[in-house]
C-alpha cells in the first residue's frame, strides 16, 4: 500500500520533538504492511482509524481500491478528537 501524509499532518509531525517524531514515523511506516493491525482502532462515524503511540494519536483512512493510506492527523491525545 502507498502511504500519504496530508500537509497538515506533516506540519504537526514537524512540530514534535525528534525522539517522539521518530517513534511515530516508525509506526506510520509499519502501516504499509498492515493497516488494520492489532494496535489500530476503527473510529466511530466512519471517520477512519487510529493508532496510539504513547500519548500521541495518528488518525488515518484506508482506501482499499486505490491501495492508499492517508494520514490525516498526528496530535496529542488531549487534542486529537476535538
Amino acid at each position: 500500500m502507498n502511504l500519504q501524509l496530508t500537509s497538515k499532518a506533516q506540519k504537526e509531525l514537524d512540530k514534535i520533538d525528534d525522539k517522539t517524531a521518530l517513534r511515530i514515523s516508525q509506526k506510520i511506516y509499519q502501516l504499509e504492511s498492515n493497516p488494520f493491525g492489532p494496535n489500530s482502532q476503527k473510529l466511530g462515524g466512519g471517520k477512519g482509524y487510529r493508532i496510539r503511540i504513547a500519548n500521541w494519536r495518528v488518525v488515518y483512512t484506508v482506501d482499499k481500491a486505490a491501495k492508499t493510506i492517508t494520514i490525516i492527523k498526528i496530535r496529542h491525545r488531549r487534542d486529537v478528537y476535538r
